[in-house]
């Protein structure tokens, strides 16, 4: 399952009977296990790595880090509920360290995002502190390299 799990983390259209060949097993083996892998939630989506820079949409990401009061009884998990349900949220962690959560958020300008911390975030119950970190730009992203530069230095060979 870890074999199977690893080649879609890398690449999840490569097609059934190309996983089958891969792991040596029947494309019907593949089709099975990925259907209980996604009823079991172990995978939970299969996205698309966008370079936004190159469709000329205008987006800024933000990463936040929260200090928290936990509540009594739920700790730190009904005020991280609250937060990964706003739309503009793409990701939260809970953080050991000098921060509580890791909040990730897109917006269209530094002032959407400046607008959703001040609005939004910091008025919750429980958020003692905020502070706001803008991406400024990506180089890699999940293990891709956002816009590779190396040539292909092999030689071309024919036969």
């Amino acid at each position: 399952m870890r074999e199977l799990l690893e080649l879609l983390k890398h690449d999840a259209r490569r097609p059934a009977k190309e996983l089958a060949s891969m792991l040596n097993i029947s494309e019907y083996e593949v089709e099975e296990k990925m259907a209980k892998l996604e009823k079991d939630k172990i995978i939970l989506s299969y996205n698309t790595l966008i370079n936004w820079d190159k469709t000329g949409e205008n987006t800024v990401t933000s990463i936040i880090e929260v200090n928290l009061t936990p509540q009594r009884e739920v700790g730190f998990d009904a005020i991280a509920e609250r937060i990964y349900r706003f739309d503009e949220v793409r990701t939260v962690y809970l953080m050991s360290g000098s921060f509580d959560l890791l909040v990730i958020i897109e917006g269209k300008s530094m002032q959407d995002v400046a607008n959703f911390v001040a609005t939004r975030l910091a008025t919750i119950e429980g958020v003692t502190q905020t502070r706001s970190h803008f991406l400024l730009k990506p180089y890699k992203k999940d293990g891709i390299i956002i816009d590779d530069k190396e040539k292909d230095r092999r030689l071309v060979m024919s036969i």
